[in-house]
């Protein structure tokens, strides 16, 4: 691929994590170089050490940037005041969407933790902790007032974080149901297991 003519400082690096994400996705951490990654984007190998220093801070950078963005999305969608059932459907069709609409970070986020360095591997648990963390408190305030069935919050969030997570595999937007209609299907299932 030809560089963009005037492309530069942010918009290259951009382009740059559009590109990763996508080699990423299809080919995996491991097997893309840094080679590839520069002819995706246009720009001499030697030009990709301007704006990143190595191919773990690509990826690094690609995993936080979708757990800090799910964080802060997360704590818009589940309303802050609201009852533990309110929140616990707000978040329920918070992870659905989003999960469905950014299947390439999220594949990246869980498929690659692996490849993280000690100290990258240590910062992204410890924010997917805050991330399961919404829903476990959710639910220990639900069991608290009675209105969750959550003898145990921890599993049962890991439980429910799996299933609406597992869309990721299987969801095709050409699919039979939409998007809105899976959001339903996964808050009923949820809600007919918990709600008391």
């Amino acid at each position: 691929m030809a560089r963009t003519a005037g492309s530069h400082g942010p918009k290259t690096m951009e382009a740059i994590r559009k590109a990763a994400l996508s080699l990423i996705y299809r080919k995996g951490y491991e097997a893309i170089t840094l080679r590839q990654l520069a002819d995706a984007v246009g720009i001499q190998p030697g030009s990709l050490y301007n704006h990143v220093r190595n191919k773990q801070d690509i990826l690094f950078d690609l995993v936080h940037d979708h757990m800090t963005t799910l964080l802060v999305e997360v704590a818009e969608a589940v309303p802050a005041d609201a009852a533990p059932r309110a929140q616990l459907e707000g978040f329920i069709a918070f992870h659905v969407g989003y999960h469905i609409t950014r299947r390439e970070q999220v594949f990246i986020a869980n498929s690659e933790l692996r490849s993280l360095e000690a100290g990258n591997h240590a910062a992204i648990v410890a924010l997917r902790k805050k991330y399961e963390g919404v829903l476990i408190d959710i639910l220990r305030r639900g069991a608290a007032d009675g209105s969750l069935r959550a003898e145990e919050p921890t599993i049962a969030a890991y439980a429910i974080l799996s299933m609406l997570t597992g869309i990721c595999s299987w969801y095709q937007p050409s699919g039979r149901k939409s998007a809105e209609q899976l959001v339903t299907l996964h808050r009923d299932l949820i809600l007919r297991g918990i709600v008391v």
